[in-house]
């Protein structure tokens, strides 16, 4: 999912409400551990107008109720590793409970879950977001349960470390799932490109950088990514935007951190 500009914020806090069918329990999977090691040496990514696949970033995935799946989701480092960030709107309107992370998710229908998936326990949001639903605060984190084998999630797939401090000119990579419509094979895209103050909300980042559909909400901003070995620190995630070029992000700060906190507890 993702949440537009203000014409269309109902209609995505319908969908989210909806989107859960019944029979959405727990079926975390044995699950392989993650690929891909740090390299110091690799040059940042280039900056980019559109978005481009992926490729493996086993520790972005997408939130899934039952059979159906919604936003984009990512592991942020955290003292028990069970942490997960994702926006605000995609994460309330639902039990908790009905509600599983995904990562490395991808394939045609279904799709496939190669690092199985897993149960979220707990959903904290900013104060500012239960009362007035504020874009500044459109941010979630997650508290996952281990999987079969009593793993947690950020030790199978790897996590960004979470930067509380960081301004608001920065170059990004953003990771992101579209929806099915423009994303039949449920691949994550990427782009990385240089981001500034939102000139209409002083709170907000803003990226332009085509390709960003429906279901990006949630998508990681990340700093200092060199691949999946190397994702940086993450900043903010997707919460909205007027077209699929123009997105924005609340940046990460003490408040932020505050709900994160929240989290890590819970």
């Amino acid at each position: 999912m993702r949440r537009l500009g203000a014409v269309g914020r109902a209609v995505a806090l319908i969908m989210v409400v909806t989107a859960c069918g019944a029979g959405c329990g727990w079926s975390a999977a044995s699950s392989p551990q993650a690929e891909g090691t740090p390299d110091a040496a690799a040059p940042p990514p280039g900056t980019r107008s559109s978005a481009v696949p992926a490729g493996k970033v086993a520790s972005v995935g997408v939130l899934v109720n039952g059979d159906d799946h919604t936003c984009t989701a990512s592991v942020v480092d955290s003292p028990r590793g069970n942490v997960v960030a994702t926006a605000a709107h995609c994460a309330t309107g639902l039990p908790p409970d009905s509600v599983e992370f995904a990562p490395g998710f991808s394939g045609a229908g279904k799709g496939t879950f190669p690092y199985g998936k897993w149960k979220v326990r707990s959903v904290q949001v900013d104060e500012r977001w239960t009362a007035d639903h504020e874009d500044a605060a459109d941010y979630a984190f997650l508290t996952v349960e281990p999987d079969a084998q009593g793993r947690s999630v950020q030790s199978v797939v790897g996590s960004s470390a979470p930067d509380w401090g960081a301004g608001p000119d920065q170059r990004v990579t953003v990771v992101g799932y579209p929806d099915e419509e423009h994303n039949p094979e449920n691949r994550p895209v990427m782009c990385t490109t240089d981001v500034h103050r939102d000139p209409d909300e002083a709170a907000m980042l803003r990226m332009e950088c085509a390709g960003f559909w429906v279901g990006t909400s949630g998508s990681p901003w990340l700093v200092d990514y060199r691949g999946p070995g190397r994702l940086g620190r993450i900043v903010g995630v997707l919460s909205g935007g007027d077209t699929d070029v123009e997105s924005t992000a609340a940046l990460f700060d003490a408040k932020a951190r505050s709900v994160y906190e929240r989290a890590t507890r819970a």
